[in-house]
């Protein structure tokens, strides 16, 4: 038995306020996809998974399956081009298929670096696949407060945040992709202890620096009895004695006494920790 098809019925849009779009309608345009731009302030680079991923569209290219890409028109070295604010993957693709001369591209109104980057928030923010780091360095290009406040702490930390995951080097380190533990952290602890924080992990000089590893720091900061038994500088220097020995003794104990694995890496570390003073009770 056939289902029948449903009619587009709009919704009661009673106690909503409508938006009225900032801008005019998009355009459509057929466009030489190897004519079109990429701006590194908001968009990743194509890792190996993205390769993958353009392969497959190359091989298996249809039309049916297409989804244009949207771009905005912008001034680069006083020549107009467009930008591509999503779907440079597509794009990408299509240039390389031999069979394929223009494609279809949606061309929206934007207004800067930082309102192309808004843009590629608003059509990604929700989408499985755009990692929390593109869009913090989205957000970063946009100006957005929170972006700049996170960026901000980790420079003075002196730890670099990743623009995809796996492009850690593996000779370096105060490298991380946890912006979500960071943000979390701010938003708990502030901007100056937060700093504090991420400072102990890079300086010692070990990459790449996890979440877990900052939830531990955090706690032996912040926990009433630990804050006060050790000095910061001592807190790396037994991170930087125990190194990866850390991890596989906190696996031991977060399996036996059952706690998060953070919590179990902090003790260990704490333990290791040179005392700036007699404590009266044992972690």
């Amino acid at each position: 038995m056939q289902t029948k098809i449903r009619q587009i019925v709009p919704i009661s849009t009673a106690g909503l306020i409508p938006g009225k779009p900032p801008t005019g309608v998009p355009i459509c345009e057929l466009v030489d996809p190897s004519t079109l731009f990429v701006d590194p302030a908001y968009q990743r680079d194509i890792g190996e998974r993205g390769m993958r991923q353009i392969r497959r569209v190359v091989e298996r290219f249809d039309w049916a399956k297409f989804k244009p890409p949207i771009c905005s028109y912008a001034e680069v070295d006083g020549a107009t081009v467009l930008k591509v604010l999503d779907g440079q993957h597509t794009a990408i693709a299509a240039a390389s298929n031999p069979f394929i001369d223009k494609i279809p591209v949606m061309i929206v109104e934007t207004e800067g670096t930082a309102a192309e980057a808004r843009a590629f928030i608003g059509q990604n923010a929700e989408r499985v696949g755009v990692t929390p780091l593109q869009l913090h360095y989205a957000a970063l290009a946009a100006g957005d407060e929170d972006a700049k406040t996170l960026q901000d702490v980790c420079d003075k930390a002196g730890i670099t945040i990743l623009k995809r995951p796996g492009a850690y080097d593996p000779a370096a380190s105060r490298e991380t992709i946890a912006v979500g533990a960071i943000k979390q952290l701010i938003a708990r602890r502030g901007d100056k202890l937060s700093r504090e924080i991420l400072e102990i992990l890079a300086n010692a000089e070990r990459g790449p620096i996890k979440s877990d590893h900052i939830k531990a720091v955090e706690y032996l900061m912040t926990d009433p009895y630990h804050r006060e038994g050790f000095w910061p500088q001592d807190l790396t220097a037994a991170i930087v004695e125990l190194l990866t020995a850390a991890e596989e003794e906190a696996e031991q104990l977060s399996m036996s006494r059952r706690w998060p694995m953070w919590r179990a890496l902090a003790i260990v570390w704490y333990k290791k920790c040179k005392k700036r003073r007699q404590v009266s009770k044992a972690a």
